[in-house]
């Protein structure tokens, strides 16, 4: 039997969500936790799409605005706007959504590669494209996240147990 693959397994199931207008998905494997935005602490010298970190039961966690990180404007959060909480071994990153859709699979179907749209800075962070419901999801790679907050762990702009 071929490999199937991380892409090509007819059971992963995703979470959906919006930033704008646009349709984006995460692997659920990666999601711990969905909650209302939380307290937040900002932080000096960060990327722009780092607008903080919160303290989530006991837990120093750097969070990211995804609207900031796409190049979208700030909006103010509204009873929709969600952290989708997402973590790699002992790091957890909160991603700030303007709201969650829906969980699904990719009914077997492989991710199609993102397309070449001007450069790695925009299609950073993308693993692939899917279709679901008849429009295109682009389904975020969670290493991405996980690499920001260990690169600012070692800057130090983190508390080292937030990158870890």
């Amino acid at each position: 039997m071929p490999d199937q693959g991380p892409h090509r397994d007819p059971q992963k199931s995703l979470v959906g969500f919006l930033v704008g207008e646009v349709h984006y998905a995460l692997d659920i494997a990666r999601v711990r936790e969905i909650v209302n935005p939380l307290d937040l602490t900002p932080l000096p010298h960060t990327p722009a799409e780092v607008i903080g970190v919160a303290d989530h039961r006991g837990e120093v966690v750097p969070v990211i605005d995804l609207r900031a990180r796409f190049g979208l404007p700030r909006v103010v959060p509204r009873r929709s706007t969600k952290w989708i909480l997402v973590g790699a071994g002992r790091t957890t990153v909160g991603l700030v959504v303007d709201g969650v859709t829906e969980v699904f699979g990719t009914g077997g179907d492989e991710l199609r590669p993102t397309p070449e749209v001007g450069g790695n800075r925009d299609v950073r962070g993308i693993a692939g494209v899917a279709t679901h419901g008849g429009r295109l999801t682009f389904v975020l790679d969670c290493e991405r996240f996980v690499e920001l907050a260990d690169a600012l762990s070692a800057a130090g702009a983190l508390p080292a147990e937030a990158g870890q």
